[in-house]
């Protein structure tokens, strides 16, 4: 579904699969500058909205999903993931509960999937499903103030759903394209499903134990996996912040290798230019890797930030200093 706001004088298209919403309006650094002041907000509109209702919905999602849901206060805003039986990661939503509805949005082309499974999980209880995507549209804030929100949207934490009749006329703020949510999100260590992962991702190894999955709810699907390597093991890989040499012109892409000692060791996830930071990127490595290595990202020089140790698992948590959030 286009954004209304591609037809913004300077706005260029993201890449796929963000292509229907802007990359930047022309001054990708001072968009970001904007952003973190409170006074920009980003289009998000091609992530896809999830309605639950009915009153036995936070029960029903706490026991299909990782996050601990049955007594989730309205109003405050959380993370879940839905895993395969391998404890795999197959979906993570962003949600929040606002005393009669679960509102959630998920990464774009994966919402009907996601509806559909979640309706046919429904069996008698008292829940009911609507993708509302063609009505609602993701928009997102950060900085210290929060914009004056028209009827009828919804607050997901700096996340904000708007009927999509609004998405042209906005919050009152400046313009900040995707790339620049992008390089603030890689800078805070958050992973993105699909840029950050792949069909193999288990939680461990990208950070999201205690942000997006409770390590002592109830059952669901998956979690004698997690059990497995919180109490006995250790995740394969764990996910790394890289600093990139600023002298390469050209950013890595998505997937390319990441390599030590001219062997490679795993693959470039995200990766952003940052106002102050410069180049910068996210990737997932064996875990064996020495932190303090020397990487190369797709051929670029690239310095290790820890945002997985390599001891987790085994009940050793991540840091929570390293758990640094937008929301």
């Amino acid at each position: 579904m286009r954004s209304p706001l591609l037809d913004t004088p300077g706005a260029v298209a993201a890449d796929t699969p963000d292509a229907d919403v802007a990359g930047h309006y022309g001054d990708p650094f001072a968009e970001q500058r904007a952003l973190l002041a409170g006074e920009a907000m980003v289009d998000r509109s091609n992530r896809e909205v999830i309605r639950i209702s009915g009153p036995d919905r936070l029960s029903w999602l706490n026991s299909l999903s990782s996050q601990k849901l049955d007594d989730l206060e309205p109003g405050r805003p959380t993370e879940t993931l839905l895993l395969d039986a391998q404890g795999r990661v197959e979906h993570h939503l962003v949600l929040v509960d606002d005393g009669a509805a679960v509102w959630a949005h998920v990464e774009p082309g994966t919402g009907a999937e996601l509806a559909a499974f979640l309706d046919k999980m429904r069996f008698m209880l008292r829940v009911e499903v609507t993708d509302v995507t063609d009505r609602y549209a993701v928009v997102s804030v950060a900085g210290p103030a929060r914009p004056d929100l028209p009827a009828g949207a919804v607050a997901v934490g700096r996340d904000i759903l708007l009927p999509r009749e609004e998405l042209a006329a906005g919050l009152g703020l400046r313009l900040a394209g995707l790339w620049a949510y992008e390089a603030l999100r890689i800078e805070e260590h958050r992973p993105r499903l699909g840029f950050d992962t792949d069909h193999k991702t288990i939680p461990h190894e990208v950070g999201w134990i205690g942000t997006a999955l409770h390590l002592s709810k109830g059952c669901y699907k998956g979690q004698e996996t997690v059990a497995r390597v919180h109490n006995l093991g250790h995740p394969p890989r764990r996910l790394v912040f890289l600093h990139l040499d600023g002298s390469v012109d050209t950013l890595p892409k998505h997937g390319a290798p990441v390599t030590y000692d001219g062997a490679e060791v795993g693959s470039v996830g995200s990766a952003a230019r940052h106002h102050e930071l410069g180049p910068i990127a996210l990737a997932v490595v064996k875990r064996t890797v020495p932190v303090d290595a020397t990487l190369e990202a797709g051929g670029v020089a690239a310095s290790q930030e820890v945002i997985v140790p390599p001891d987790a698992g085994r009940n050793v948590q991540i840091d929570p200093a390293l758990r640094r959030r937008i929301r």
